[in-house]
This record gives C-alpha cells, structure tokens and sequence, in this order.
C-alpha cells in the first residue's frame, strides 16, 4: 500500500451562476473547458469509462484516468493522472450544490501520492482552476491572466514531451 497525504486538498468557491450552467462548463466535450487549461475533455459521463484530458488540436493528451461517479449535476468523480510524469494516479472529485447567489464548486484532489510532482502540482493548481471557473461562467472567458498563460502554453507546445502524444494515450 502506498503513502498519501492527508488531508485532502479542497478548493471552493461560489459562483454566480446556476448549477446546471456550472455543470454544464465543467462536464462538456463538445469544445475546450477554458477553466481547466484550455483542454478538451474526452470522456463518456458514465462509470468505468475512460477519461482524458487533450490538448485544444487533440494532438496531447496531458491527463488521463477513469469516471468513478456521476450524479449530475451534483458530482462527478475521476482518477487522475498527469502523463508527463510517473506518479500513481489520485482522484478528482467536483462536488456542485447551489448556494445563495448562485453555485458551490468544490474540486476536492484525494489519494495524493506523498512528495511527487502530482500532488504538488495539483495542490498548485487547484486554486486557478476554481477562480478560472468562476470567471467562465460569469464572464464568458478566463482572466487576462489566465487568458496570456494559455497563450504561453500555445506557444511552448511543440516542446510538449513526446511520451504526451494522444497515439500513447488511446
């Protein structure tokens, strides 16, 4: 049995938007989720699919894993693992419930591998992701900031490490 942290890291935040609008932007396949990284999810919402999360041209595949629960639009549930690295996969859950003014988004990352590169950068960028959500569904689109860091990553991803090519990830 391997070592986790604990506790769990939760980020959380109220967003003025209804829940099946929030729902809507953090489940969606059809087009890139501008908060989690200017990715595009490919996923069936069912339990026991497959999860994946790729680059805006489908080339990269920066995240893989597996749906554990969905209860729309309250929850929903993944493995995670980052294919950059070698780390064990953790676990991604999206806990929504509506909230005076609007909608609770927590993302709460569990099952962290103690002392990798995973847990760090998921404790790192949890925080972005929920105020980029927030953003999102207010705003129609992620903060100047966020919007120049994608621009970064558009520009960087050539350098983008082979072993992250989608054929590896199917």
């Amino acid at each position: 049995m391997r070592e986790v942290d604990e506790p769990a890291v939760v980020h959380e935040v109220v967003i003025e938007a209804p829940i099946d609008r929030v729902w809507a932007e953090v489940t969606k396949t059809h087009e890139v989720q501008k908060a989690m990284f200017d990715m595009r999810m490919d996923a069936r919402l069912e339990v026991g699919a497959p999860f994946r999360m790729r680059s805006r041209d489908g080339k990269y595949t920066g995240v893989v894993g597996e749906i554990l629960e969905v209860d729309p639009p309250h929850r929903l549930a993944f493995t995670f693992k980052f294919t950059l690295h070698d780390d064990p996969a953790c676990r991604v859950t999206y806990e929504l419930e509506e909230a005076e003014g609007g909608t609770r988004f927590r993302m709460t990352s569990d099952r962290l591998p103690l002392g990798t590169k995973t847990a760090k950068q998921m404790t790192q960028g949890g925080q972005l992701i929920v105020d980029t959500l927030k953003a999102v569904c207010e705003t129609g689109r992620p903060s100047f900031k966020v919007r120049t860091l994608y621009a970064i990553f558009a520009l960087t991803a050539p350098f983008t490490p082979k072993r992250c090519l989608s054929t590896n990830w199917p």
